[in-house]
């Protein structure tokens, strides 16, 4: 027998129908597609409606086109949660997407989701990034892969990683606390 569909409140952001079809596989959810990389005017006061109404989660791929679209809906309607699934779990051979991630993966994203302040006192600057090691280091990748774990922030160039770590407000100290322990389990 199976587990029952867990609901969600809110309205999800997808990039395609393929994501749609996934979610609503585990979940009973209503979702907006984007279309891909192509986010209209009338999908953004779409989205700008359901985050008054009923609230919204955007779980775009992990992949470039969708942190752009992510930061796009971000920018323009203030509030949004944030869904990341680690680009490892949401991948085939050829394709990366939140259509590709298993339950457990969507779970997990849909379990820790990120609020991103607007205009973040900043507490880390990308400079103190390059310092620990998280870009532009030998061990750079794999340093970025937990942090993506750990904070579920998605993937990201060294510039998004030092936005979304601010918008959560992490500090340089437990930054630097978890890069040693990273580093010392290794």
């Amino acid at each position: 027998m199976s587990e029952p569909k867990r609901t969600i409140q809110e309205v999800i952001v997808v990039e395609g129908r393929h994501d749609t079809a996934t979610l609503k596989r585990y979940y009973h959810c209503d979702t907006i597609e984007t279309g891909g990389t192509s986010l209209s005017k009338e999908t953004l006061e779409w989205i700008k409606a359901c985050q008054q109404s009923r609230g919204v989660i955007i779980f775009t791929d992990p992949d470039s086109p969708g942190n752009r679209i992510r930061h796009q809906i971000n920018q323009a309607v203030p509030g949004c949660l944030n869904a990341f699934v680690q680009k490892h779990l949401a991948k085939t051979e050829k394709k990366v997407g939140v259509e590709h991630a298993e339950k457990q993966a969507l779970d997990e994203a849909l379990d820790h989701l990120i609020h991103f302040q607007t205009n973040p006192k900043p507490q880390i600057q990308i400079q103190q990034l390059y310092e620990l090691g998280i870009a532009g280091g030998k061990d750079s990748g794999f340093l970025r892969a937990q942090l993506e774990s750990r904070y579920h922030i998605g993937a990201g160039t060294a510039k998004t990683i030092c936005q979304r770590l601010n918008c959560l407000g992490v500090t340089y100290e437990q930054l630097e606390k978890d890069i040693k322990t990273w580093k010392n389990a290794r």
